[in-house]
């Protein structure tokens, strides 16, 4: 009879470690908001028109009152064209009566370029702000402050307006990514939601320079085709519109340093069972770089594709469009491949696909600090360079992972250098208890500017490092590695450390 007991209780223990098991992780939402903001920066030479600096910005709401998150600013007015820069927003949001509030805080990063008087191309730019909340957006006006204290001429006082759009998430903990659920049990949690469609797409793309032999960019560079590498983002919200966001950066062709940042919208309409899928873009942003003129930096991005799927959610995709100022000063034709991922996410309900099964997946961002020991130069001494930068990962398995950065100088004498570059990594199982992990990965894409010696740009970066975890979201992160520069003297042994912000999302199938 104990017997008997006794492997009732075990088998019933069994039972309860199952339906553990299979318990679906719980939906998480995280409160966020995007913004874009504008402030025209005077500049040191008083013959010299402002600069106009827009950015693009994406922060977390630690809590009702504060925030933090990352951003990008390019110039896109001015003599400028080609100045980027990156950096970290922390801030304070803070409401007085239904919809007037508050936001004070500060954006720290680095760039530069355009031979502007950026030094090494750190730069701290706080704010002081009104805004009014209408719901679904929210304006906001007041005091900034830029300082490129690194050397840099560039600082002052000036206005700045912003608009901001909540963009919150769903999400679930990391531990849980890889783990797969049926459509029943999904059904009953609260991941019975419609799904969001998300797109990303890594692609090659070429501008071939065109206008008469009245162009300055004709006369500069010829009828040179400028090689791009990147990346494209994109989220739908209805079946057929979306929004995008696409960085690509220069390898090969000028000299290196070109860059172009665009955000717009597109028109999606798929035929032929869903295999095929005919897309319209327009895109509106900021780039120059390597030796183009392109003025003040703001250029447009008028761009049709077709795409072929070539294995489940994968497609094969061929762009041809334009790349170019409004008034034609810089204007080439383009004309691009890439490969696309889609996919369907956080929700477990929708009209144009049926699914049978869910898996979380997971996804890194992290914000890091590098050093370059002693890079080469083109023509100055070589010297320590430090970058900001910025990278995430998106698991392919438990132990490998798709992985894209962008890193912009902040101290070393090098302000106009960045990089975009792309790769693979791998990583080990937790160990001690969880907390350490190892992992390792290797990248490569363009790279210039900053009088950095890089050739016509192409780079490879292996490096190797540790994860130490400091609870569910948040880890520390450190590597060592080597940068090589194919075209050029840049060959450098490099550390880092930084922070990494992980979670999970829901990926149907």
């Amino acid at each position: 009879m104990k017997k008997n007991l006794f492997l009732l209780a075990i088998l019933f223990s069994v039972q309860i470690l199952n339906a553990q098991n299979n318990q679906v992780p719980e939906k998480k939402i995280q409160k966020a908001f995007a913004k874009t903001d504008f402030l025209s920066i005077e500049m040191p030479d008083f013959n010299e028109k402002n600069m106009g600096f827009s950015g693009i910005h994406y922060n977390l709401m630690l809590n009702n009152w504060s925030y933090a998150g990352l951003g990008i600013y390019g110039s896109i007015s001015g003599i400028r064209g080609g100045f980027f820069t990156l950096g970290v927003n922390a801030g304070i949001k803070k409401y007085f009566g239904k919809d007037f509030y508050i936001d004070t805080g500060f954006h720290f990063g680095g760039g530069g370029g355009a031979a502007a008087p950026d030094g090494g191309g750190a730069f701290i730019l706080p704010h002081f702000n009104l805004g009014y909340d209408f719901k679904n957006f929210s304006l906001n006006s007041g005091w900034s402050y830029v300082d490129f204290f690194d050397g840099g001429l560039i600082k002052g006082h000036q206005i700045n307006v912003g608009l901001e759009i909540p963009l919150n998430y769903d999400y679930a903990d990391y531990g849980v990514s890889e783990n797969e659920y049926d459509l029943a049990a999904l059904k009953k949690s609260g991941w019975n939601i419609n799904s969001k469609r998300t797109s990303l797409m890594l692609h090659f793309n070429n501008l071939k320079v065109q206008g008469d032999e009245t162009n300055k960019n004709v006369q500069r560079l010829g009828r040179a085709t400028i090689r791009l590498a990147g990346f494209e983002f994109a989220s739908y919200f209805s079946k057929n519109w979306f929004t995008f966001i696409k960085v690509d950066g220069a390898y090969d062709g000028i000299r290196a340093g070109y860059m172009d940042v665009f955000l717009g919208g597109g028109y999606h309409f798929a035929f032929n069972n869903n295999r095929t899928n005919l897309l319209a873009k327009f895109g509106a942003g900021a780039g120059g770089g390597g030796g183009v003129e392109s003025k003040g930096g703001f250029l447009i991005y008028p761009d049709i594709s077709i795409e072929q799927r070539i294995f489940n959610d994968i497609y094969l995709s061929i762009n041809k469009g334009f790349v170019m100022s409004p008034d034609a000063t810089f204007y080439t034709s383009s004309f691009g491949v890439g490969l696309k991922y889609y996919v369907e996410r956080n929700g477990i309900i929708s009209k144009e696909k049926s699914f049978k099964s869910g898996k979380f997946k997971g996804l890194e961002v992290i914000t890091k600090h590098d050093i370059y020991v002693k890079a080469k130069r083109d023509a100055n001494p070589s010297e320590d360079m430090h970058q900001i930068s910025l990278q995430i990962n998106l698991d392919l398995n438990k132990n490998v992972f798709l992985a894209g950065q962008t890193s912009f100088a902040n101290f070393g004498g090098a302000g106009a250098y960045a990089e975009g570059i792309v790769g693979l990594g791998t990583r080990s199982n937790a160990l001690l208890n969880g907390k350490f992990s190892l992992f390792a990965q290797i990248l490569g894409g363009a790279a210039g500017g900053g009088g950095i010696s890089t050739g016509q740009g192409f780079i490879i970066k292996p490096s190797t490092g540790l994860n130490y975890k400091l609870n569910k979201k948040v880890s520390f992160r450190t590597s060592g590695g080597y940068v090589k520069a194919m075209g050029g003297n840049l060959s450098s042994v490099f550390v880092n450390f930084g922070i990494k912000y992980h979670l999970s999302f829901l990926k149907m199938k």
